[in-house]
């Protein structure tokens, strides 16, 4: 694992994301009350892009495509996939819940950093 310097503190403002390339991955890195945190960016579910979803409260994202919501601080699914009612629970049945992977974030001086 390596760290990549991904933005300045001031870029990126409280209740704000920012896609990022860090060692050939894409990560989203969200600035919440508590501090920052990156997440993989895409939804488990059917690799939706989570830059695109909503922050609903501070530090849930909510999937653009089937309302999936994720804890970026820790990655732990709050509430699977359940939007269009009918369609989702087939895809469901083979997409299992699971959580957003996370990684380690570091702020030294006026640099946000990633491990990935």
């Amino acid at each position: 694992m390596a760290l990549y310097p991904v933005c300045r503190t001031g870029e990126l403002p409280v209740g704000e994301r920012q896609l990022v390339q860090a060692g050939g991955e894409s990560v989203l890195v969200f600035h919440v009350a508590e501090g920052y945190f990156a997440t993989q960016a895409r939804c488990p579910h059917i690799l939706a892009p989570l830059a695109k979803g909503k922050l609903v409260e501070d530090g849930v994202v909510q999937c653009p495509f089937h309302r999936a919501r994720f804890d970026v601080r820790t990655g732990q699914c709050i509430k699977w996939a359940n939007w269009p009612p009918g369609l989702v629970n087939v895809l469901n049945a083979f997409r299992g819940e699971k959580n957003l992977r996370t990684y380690p974030v570091t702020v030294e001086d006026d640099q946000v950093s990633v491990e990935v």
